[in-house]
């Protein structure tokens, strides 16, 4: 079978889950003899813009790189379009699989309804319902930035998220206000028209499922659940366990402010027992020398690991480690790294929110804090410090959704996508 795979960002240039997963269903596919083609984005701000670079990687899989370095909040690039709709011309795969538009374009879709490519879209957040992915606000006040959104509406999303791209004039805030809500509403109009030439979604948890059928009206019978697979070869628990010492916690993602990560220092600097936090991830230097500034004072505690690579996960990190925190601020979806945790059996601390509390159970294979809370982190923390046998036998239960603890492998979850790549090829047949 001949697979397209569209996401907007591809390891190594981009590392976060979204595309982490689309590496290993990718070459998991390759593996089993499917021809891969990939499109997607990069960032050379010294090429022009829309400018594609096609090339075969070392193990054969084609690749489309359409440069992105200035597009950042658009959602219907025609040259984008047309970059797609050149490849398919020359080239028609069977099947066509979106992880993600955003920093792409909307109306690749189109182009591959045109074409007559099935399409199978797996939802990795809200980006289609929220035009900023997350339901987290971006108020552009200095004073209530990142507060949850309790749904989408063109004026409010004007008002918070889109606030920073008016003049800022006094005189002209009515005429931005009302500019931008027309812009919100066409966007989000083209988005629900989307939803028709999709064939089929997939949705990682079922929290995100149910918000898209609840809150943007996706036909139920159009979407199935269906966790993320992993490559299990290289997730296992660690050979060797840790050296005693202080009780220590993990951090692994960006550093992005969704992610909480200065949720998590402020915690643990209230913590007063002897403990050790270590923070691994890239990105986003602004927030990086923030969150150093912050951890400052704590610098014999609190450390940053940079990166790591994903097979050596285990080793470089979760060998080092008691416990992995995921702080989220928004409500994640399902967490790859509370999966990749859970198939090294450690006990995951996370929000009571969302997709992270799909996948940990309180006191069954780890511990949930009351979501944005500070202090209810501060006191799970705590909780896990006083009892280190008790979190490690909460480790080892692993999975919530299989008895004997294991997360799904990425060889038995691309056959149920083959399952489905081949439903949508007999409807269009």
């Amino acid at each position: 079978m001949h697979i397209l795979k569209i996401i907007h960002g591809y390891p190594p240039g981009y590392s976060a889950g979204s595309e982490v997963y689309s590496q290993s269903l990718c070459q998991e596919l390759h593996r089993q003899g499917h021809r891969l083609s990939i499109f997607s984005r990069e960032e050379e701000p010294y090429r022009p813009d829309f400018e594609l670079r096609s090339f075969k990687d070392e193990q054969g899989l084609q690749f489309h790189l359409v440069n992105m370095p200035r597009d950042k909040d658009g959602y219907w690039q025609p040259q984008v379009d047309q970059k797609l709709a050149a490849i398919l011309a020359q080239d028609r795969p069977d099947v066509a699989h979106i992880g993600h538009l955003n920093h792409l374009s909307l109306g690749l879709v189109q182009a591959l309804k045109k074409a007559g490519v099935p399409i199978l879209f797996t939802l990795h957040d809200f980006w289609l319902m929220c035009p900023r992915g997350q339901f987290l606000q971006r108020n552009f006040d200095g004073q209530n930035c990142y507060q949850l959104c309790t749904g989408q509406e063109d004026q409010k999303c004007a008002a918070s998220c889109y606030k920073m791209l008016f003049s800022g004039h006094p005189e002209e805030e009515a005429e931005d206000l009302a500019y931008w809500s027309r812009w919100i509403g066409r966007r989000m109009q083209k988005t629900r028209e989307i939803i028709g030439l999709v064939d089929h979604f997939i949705a990682p948890s079922r929290y995100l499922m149910n918000r898209f059928i609840k809150d943007f009206n996706l036909p139920a019978e159009k979407v199935s659940y269906l966790d993320y697979g992993f490559p299990t070869h290289y997730l296992s628990p660690p050979k060797t366990a840790r050296k005693a010492g202080p009780f220590r916690f993990g951090y692994i993602g960006t550093h992005i402010p969704a992610k909480g990560v200065n949720l998590l220092i402020e915690a643990f600097k209230g913590l007063d027992q002897a403990a050790e936090l270590k923070i691994w991830g890239w990105k986003d230097s602004q927030s990086q020398k923030a969150l150093n500034a912050m951890s400052a004072a704590q610098s014999q505690r609190i450390s940053f690991c940079g990166g790591y690579a994903n097979e050596d996960l285990v080793q470089e990190v979760f060998a080092q480690v008691d416990a992995i925190v995921v702080p989220s601020i928004w409500g994640e979806n399902s967490p790859l790294v509370i999966h990749e945790a859970q198939a090294a059996r450690l006990p995951v601390i996370t929000a009571d929110y969302g997709g992270m509390a799909e996948y940990v159970a309180h006191g069954v294979n780890g511990l949930l804090f009351k979501h944005r809370d500070g202090p209810s982190l501060q006191e799970q923390m705590a909780w896990a410090i006083q009892h280190p046998e008790e979190m490690k036998q909460l480790g080892q239960r692993g999975y919530l959704y299989d008895a004997a603890g294991e997360v799904p492998d990425i060889k038995t979850h691309t056959a149920t996508i083959l399952e489905q790549y081949k439903a949508i090829l007999h409807v269009q047949a």
